[in-house]
């Protein structure tokens, strides 16, 4: 029986209505949440299809609501901590999950295009922290137990990958403004932390295999399901993770992933008055060793997944 550890707190899940936020949202309501979806019913280009399909969604739990809008939009993400605090009393949790993707070669990008993936995948998740944070922040110093945030990122940020120069640079900056945030929100106690997802979702349907890792990462990654990205997610977000803050993890069916973050593995000292370009050559070679390898995240997760 599953315990209800998060009853009593309320959540925001950002593309809340299929997929892994979909997953997301079941298992927070499962542990006792309540929840308000923000989905503004889109195609993974961020074309709408379904704008009603966050209603559709909340209308079979008692203990969620809808927010049918774009959070790239300017008042979306205000409208979300409204009706939060309206309906439930409260803003806990926040899962920044929302994104879309319009890939291309960086010879061939579309600046539009570019930008639009930048304001849903990271100017939205801005927008719904500036709005709830807070909140947040205000409920701590009255007494009511500590927030969680998570957001959802991609290996493509930290990897990258073919024609991703939108989605990969997105998730990169979350990932960096999850590390403020979680600065920004420590004496509050308030956690924030990233996730990157291996699931079967619209995103993996969309890969085009540049070679046979590519296409073994595609063919195992759809057999992955959600569920085990929501437990982790939902973990962070209870009474369990209020110690951990600033992480970046992973979950790939059974699998849990904590990466290494960006520190420096070595160092060269210039000369007084700096190298000439050939002892630069010279002396670079003994940081070689420490080079990171240009492989895509596809090929870095080709193995195959725990199920």
């Amino acid at each position: 029986m599953i315990q209800e550890k998060l009853s009593g707190r309320v959540a925001i899940v950002t593309g809340g209505a299929r997929g892994i936020g979909f997953a997301i949202v079941e298992d927070l309501i499962g542990h006792g949440a309540s929840v308000v979806v923000v989905d503004s019913g889109v195609s993974i280009s961020g074309e709408p299809v379904e704008p009603k399909l966050a209603d559709e969604v909340t209308a079979k739990y008692p203990n969620a609501a809808a927010v049918c809008a774009d959070i790239s939009e300017t008042g979306t993400a205000n409208e979300a901590v409204e009706l939060a605090l309206e309906r439930f009393g409260a803003v806990d949790i926040v899962v920044n999950n929302a994104a879309i993707l319009r890939d291309a070669f960086i010879f061939k990008a579309n600046p539009e295009a570019f930008e639009s993936v930048l304001r849903t995948n990271l100017t939205g998740a801005f927008r719904m922290l500036a709005a709830a944070t807070p909140v947040m922040r205000d409920q701590q110093k009255n007494g009511r137990a500590p927030g969680a945030i998570v957001n959802m990122v991609s290996t493509a940020g930290i990897y990258g990958n073919f024609g991703q120069a939108a989605y990969g640079a997105a998730k990169a900056g979350l990932i960096g403004l999850t590390r403020v945030v979680a600065h920004d929100l420590a004496r509050s106690k308030i956690t924030c932390n990233a996730v990157a997802p291996f699931a079967a979702t619209r995103v993996t349907e969309t890969i085009k295999p540049a070679n046979e890792a590519q296409a073994a990462y595609k063919e195992k990654a759809l057999q992955v399901p959600a569920k085990y990205v929501a437990r982790l997610v939902t973990f962070l977000a209870s009474p369990d993770a209020s110690h951990i803050s600033g992480q970046l993890f992973g979950a790939r069916g059974r699998e849990v992933f904590v990466f290494s973050q960006a520190r420096p593995a070595s160092k060269l000292l210039q000369p007084a008055g700096a190298y000439d370009l050939d002892g630069f050559a010279a002396g670079i070679r003994s940081l070689e060793p420490y080079y990171t390898d240009l492989v895509t995240d596809l090929e870095a997760f080709s193995d195959e997944p725990v199920l």
